[in-house]
């Protein structure tokens, strides 16, 4: 069976961005407020945090729960893992998410910078540059005959869209506007020539658009 690469409820505004301007230590999503933007999932009952027991169930916690089934790698962007910019200034900085990552597989973290990979819990994060094609060939080659999630932002995943990379998609469209920021499409319909495409509303208010390879 083929390996695939997945986006995963990667969430963007109605008018197409994943992130507002000016991330910061404080701000990983800059201008955005993450509890707004990513208001659906956390409400759900699989998101682990906020949701947990008595969250909501039906669309959005399926799709939820569907994160991290088949997953044996993950590739995201510098911007995802930390506010940095430029030669590693500070290799204390180890991500966003504490002691106990989220991830659970080998992480690539997309970069010009050399930094040597470090492990936390069941995670290992390592530091990669090249294009898209020959990283992927990296991701997929660690995952073990699993597939590989695309983590984001907006840049990565659009850079590997670009380069015909990805294979399915799911991205939850919040009905807030950004104004600004990294975005990922200026509307959904421009993936239809390379894709099939279904809409699904949700009640809580996101549009989710699901996408695979024609």
């Amino acid at each position: 069976m083929d390996q695939l690469l997945r986006v995963q409820n990667f969430t963007v505004s109605a008018d197409g961005y994943g992130a507002g301007e000016g991330q910061s230590l404080e701000r990983p999503f800059g201008s955005a407020d993450p509890r707004e933007l990513m208001a659906w999932a956390m409400a759900t009952e699989s998101f682990p945090g906020p949701g947990g027991p008595g969250g909501s169930r039906g669309l959005d916690d399926h799709l939820v729960r569907d994160y991290d089934r088949n997953i044996g790698a993950e590739i995201m962007g510098r911007n995802k893992f930390g506010p940095q910019r430029g030669p590693w200034q500070d290799e204390q900085w180890q991500g966003w998410w504490g002691d106990e990552p989220p991830f659970h597989t080998p992480v690539f973290v997309l970069t010009h910078h050399d930094r040597p990979s470090f492990t936390l819990g069941e995670t290992t994060f390592h530091f990669v540059s090249g294009e898209p094609a020959d990283v992927l060939a990296t991701a997929k080659a660690a995952a073990a005959g699993r597939d590989v999630r695309l983590g984001g932002g907006a840049q990565t995943v659009r850079a590997f869209l670009d380069a015909g990379l990805v294979d399915t998609l799911h991205v939850a469209v919040s009905p807030l506007e950004l104004g600004g920021g990294t975005r990922l499409w200026e509307s959904p319909e421009e993936l239809d020539d390379r894709y099939h495409h279904d809409v699904v509303p949700s009640p809580s208010g996101v549009v989710h658009h699901l996408l695979w390879r024609r």
